[in-house]
């Protein structure tokens, strides 16, 4: 796509090393190698039980150039990580690379780190917040790595990304190893992120702030893969599980929106028995499913299963015998917390199960439809939800283009504008997920279906679905709108490269250039 061909992203980047471009999607598969993980016995009859995070990096034997993991199981909730990352700095660590599954506002200290040279790599999915604005203006000395969810489980598993510990934030953990998200007074839920590393991490640290008799049951991970256990008095904030990004939109015009993208769906075919669904985190990707549910009550369809981060709403859904089972990555809320503990049709799934390209079934490529959102959508129906239109770091992948890879219909909902700055752009800013992955954008003005889905676009005419060109619909974005302001191409260039977005197969798909600055 033109969009595409026309990013400019060099040969090498300082502090990232020899660049692999994005060249297209490909669907082939592949003979993979995956890497042996090193790790280390256990020493028989020896306690896994240490006093603190302190002594857990010291038993791990962590020096300067590390590379630690965490997972994001509790969201803006989350403590761990800002826990080990002082204890790093208090022992004079330097230079660690950090490999959490994403990062959120709560992890603002993170900052410091960052500035003083405690931090100086970051591999993630997905960074909102103070931290995001910090790698944009420059803080971060090598640029950070975007994934996506996928993308990350396949570099891990891959070896591309060693880690050299795994901190896993345990809802409960015995003094063994056996930990699970179900119990405790920071239960989360699914384990899924964190499964991947302490599969292929050379140590792996359960830290819980709910300590039980061996053995811990259920045990999510257990104790063959955990080598130390540290009690503290908090590992998080359940409560925050449920952030902004997590809640179904109440506005009349995202509600129309989610209306009509499920009837783009009934209008495709789609909704038969056996149909397999997913939402983005999206307020209105979130309003799709409570119209599908409506449509699938009136046809007296049985889905097969809903997949991916999953809300109280899909509960709701596989509990009226909607969908046959859940896949659930990560809970996002509360509600989803509690059926996965206690609902056995309600089940986990890895993040390399979830939506990795290089294994050998994908449940991200046996989805039905994907509903995902979209900060910018440009005409050759590229995406970008990685940065604000002035390039700012603002989020990132997460599933957005595994999920879009891998589904049969891939849905954008977005309003035209956000305030009165326009979504439907001539280019995107940065380059998220490709267009040739995304079938329709659905808007309050119409929706527009990518020119490679013709046979789609006549199903969406002949049901009555007011398909307009994504032209109209950028024209119509456009009016009255703020312009964007573009600085000069040459000089944009000459920005530092403070991060690469990472297509899933590792290839790069475009670069974000210094932008804002630090207060």
């Amino acid at each position: 796509m033109a969009c595409i061909s026309a990013r400019t992203i060099p040969d090498y980047v300082d502090g990232y090393g020899k660049v692999q471009r994005f060249s297209g999607v490909s669907r082939e598969s592949r003979e993979v190698v995956f890497a042996s993980v090193r790790s280390i016995s256990e020493q028989t009859g020896a306690s896994k039980l240490l006093s603190g995070i302190g002594a857990a990096l010291d038993a791990c034997g962590v020096r300067d150039g590390a590379t630690l993991s965490f997972h994001h199981h509790m969201r803006n909730g989350d403590h761990l990580l800002n826990l080990v990352l002082a204890e790093a700095a208090k022992r004079g660590l330097r230079d660690l690379t950090i490999a959490p599954s994403s990062i959120f506002p709560v992890h603002a200290p993170l900052v410091e780190h960052m500035r003083t040279g405690v931090v100086t790599g970051i591999y993630t999915a997905y960074v909102a917040g103070p931290v995001a604005e910090a790698i944009s203006a420059g803080l971060l000395r090598n640029p950070a790595v975007l994934q996506s969810h996928g993308g990350r489980a396949r570099a891990i598993e891959s070896g591309e990304l060693p880690i050299d510990v795994a901190f896993i934030a345990a809802p409960t953990a015995d003094d063994y190893g056996n930990l699970n998200g179900v119990d405790g007074p920071s239960a989360c839920g699914s384990l899924g992120y964190a499964q991947v590393d302490v599969r292929s991490a050379r140590r792996v640290v359960a830290v819980t702030d709910n300590l039980v008799p061996y053995p811990a049951c259920p045990g999510e991970i257990t104790q063959d893969f955990v080598d130390f256990v540290v009690a503290v008095p908090e590992i998080g904030d359940a409560s925050q599980i449920v952030s902004g990004s997590t809640r179904v939109t109440e506005d009349p015009v995202g509600l129309q929106i989610a209306q009509t993208a499920a009837a783009v769906i009934d209008a495709a075919g789609l909704l038969v028995d056996g149909f397999s669904f997913q939402t983005g985190a999206g307020g209105i990707s979130l309003a799709v499913a409570k119209y599908v549910g409506q449509l699938m009550r009136d046809k007296h369809v049985q889905g097969s299963f809903a997949a991916g981060g999953i809300t109280g709403q899909i509960v709701d859904m596989l509990e009226a015998g909607l969908f046959r089972t859940l896949f659930d990555v990560q809970c996002f809320d509360l509600r989803a917390v509690r059926s996965y503990r206690d609902n056995p049709t309600h089940q986990g799934m890895s993040a390399s199960l979830y939506a990795n390209p290089w294994n050998r079934g994908a449940v991200a490529n046996r989805l039905d439809t994907m509903i995902l959102g979209a900060a910018e959508v440009d005409l050759d129906f590229n995406v970008n939800v990685t940065t604000r239109s002035n390039g700012v770091l603002m989020g990132g992948s997460g599933g957005h283009a595994d999920t879009a890879c891998g589904a049969k219909l891939a849905i954008v909902t977005t309003r035209l504008k956000a305030g009165k700055y326009p979504k439907i752009v001539d280019s995107v800013t940065t380059l998220t997920t490709p267009g040739s992955t995304i079938d329709v954008v659905v808007t309050e003005a119409g929706v527009a279906v990518n020119p490679l889905r013709e046979e789609l676009a006549a199903r969406l005419v002949a049901a009555g679905v007011n398909v307009v060109p994504l032209t109209r619909l950028h024209d119509l974005s456009q009016t009255d709108a703020s312009p964007r302001l573009r600085a000069d191409a040459a000089v944009e260039q000459a920005k530092r490269i403070v991060a690469l977005q990472q297509y899933r197969d590792g290839t790069v798909i475009d670069v974000l250039r210094q932008a804002g600055s630090l207060n």
